[in-house]
């Protein structure tokens, strides 16, 4: 049997690259509410990393701006309105 067999390569897959959803020009802060209310669930969770495809210290600022939201009462720290409605 002669099969031709083509030899071991690895398979070229173009991969695109993602824009950051954080530009460089935007600050991380607790003021910006528009930013901050991308990473919140709708049931106020702060959204993990890998959901926000942000870097490491983004993640740490974003989580950092959050909190100070919440403690300044711009944000809730709770969303229960699903648990009202019956």
């Amino acid at each position: 049997m002669n099969k031709s067999k083509r030899p071991f390569t690895k398979s070229k897959r173009s991969f695109r690259r993602r824009l950051p959803p954080i530009q460089s020009g935007d600050r991380i802060d607790y003021r910006n509410m528009s930013l901050i209310s991308r990473y919140i669930s709708e049931q106020g969770k702060i959204l993990s990393r890998r959901v926000n495809r942000v870097t490491l210290k983004q993640q740490r600022l974003i989580t950092i701006a959050i909190k100070q939201a919440r403690i300044l009462s711009l944000l809730p720290f709770l969303n229960n309105q699903k648990q009202f409605e019956r």
